[in-house]
């Protein structure tokens, strides 16, 4: 197997490869254990060729992007984890569209487009993940979502075609889409915003900026807000009525300025989330 191994690793080109790599590095949560190998594709080729070998070779393989909202085994993942990240994250303006790779950071996406002007997208400073995570989830807050500014996603699956979705095509939910259904990779998004005064779109996200800073627990790892929203309710209104601020397992801890959030206090264990979060899922089940 480590002949092997090695032999797989060395047919991907055009990728930035280590081996044994903790995944605390490449997750918001900052915990988990190694992945056999950590490979960053440098283009869609490169990923394509990259799937075809793990294919050939029958080896088990995950796909990431910023790793926000992934929690990792302390164990750590046998596999080979593609990681879809700088290397993939181009952003550009045309024709008054914007066109952003996967890789990009969502939140440095918005601010360029708020920095030239465009409305849209201010809801999304701060926001942690890459703009492949926030399309494959539908990512939104302050009223805003992706939905409402996707024109078209290239999309591929798991055995490197690829495809364009338009808008109605990706089948947009709350925090969910066809990417995420389907288990396909996203590799860019075309997004139309609308022209605004520069002034008054940099006065909005700084307000909202403030407003995140203020009530979420910002100074600590997590994966953001922890629960989907229960139909008519808000998750960290019932966990807090429930008395679990504050409650902790090991370094896990639900948040004390926000209840919608399990953060790391500096020590946590993947182990520690997974014990503390059915605590809060529990509750909200039986209240709702």
């Amino acid at each position: 197997m480590p002949y092997q191994f090695d032999a797989l690793c060395a047919r991907f080109f055009d990728c930035d490869v280590q081996r044994n790599v903790s995944m605390a590095q490449y997750t918001s949560f900052r915990t988990g254990g190694c992945a056999r190998a950590l490979v960053e594709p440098r283009s869609v080729e490169a990923l394509q060729n990259a799937l075809f070998v793990v294919h050939e070779y029958g080896i088990p393989y995950e796909v990431i992007g910023n790793g926000t909202n992934l929690l990792v085994s302390d164990a750590g993942i046998d596999a080979v984890v593609f990681r879809i990240g700088e290397a993939m994250g181009a952003i550009r303006q045309e024709n008054g569209l914007f066109f952003a790779e996967a890789g990009a950071s969502f939140a440095a996406l918005a601010k360029r487009t708020v920095e030239c002007g465009f409305m849209g997208l201010e809801w999304a400073a701060g926001i942690p993940g890459s703009v492949g995570g926030a399309i494959a989830m539908n990512a939104g807050a302050y009223g805003g979502e992706i939905k409402d500014i996707l024109v078209r996603a290239t999309l591929m699956d798991m055995d490197g075609s690829l495809f364009e979705f338009t808008n109605q095509q990706m089948q947009f939910g709350y925090r969910k889409s066809i990417a995420a259904e389907k288990n396909y990779i996203v590799l860019e998004a075309d997004l139309a915003l609308h022209v605004s005064s520069k002034e008054e779109v940099l006065a909005k996200m700084a307000e909202l900026s403030a407003q995140r800073r203020l009530k979420q627990p910002l100074e600590y790892p997590s994966a953001g807000s922890t629960f989907k929203r229960p139909e008519g309710y808000f998750a960290g209104k019932l966990i807090s009525d429930a008395g679990l601020k504050g409650f902790s397992v090991g370094g896990a801890q639900v948040s004390e300025k926000h209840a919608g959030f399990v953060i790391n206090t500096g020590n946590a264990t993947a182990a520690d989330v997974i014990a503390l979060t059915p605590c809060a899922i529990k509750y909200l089940k039986n209240t709702v």
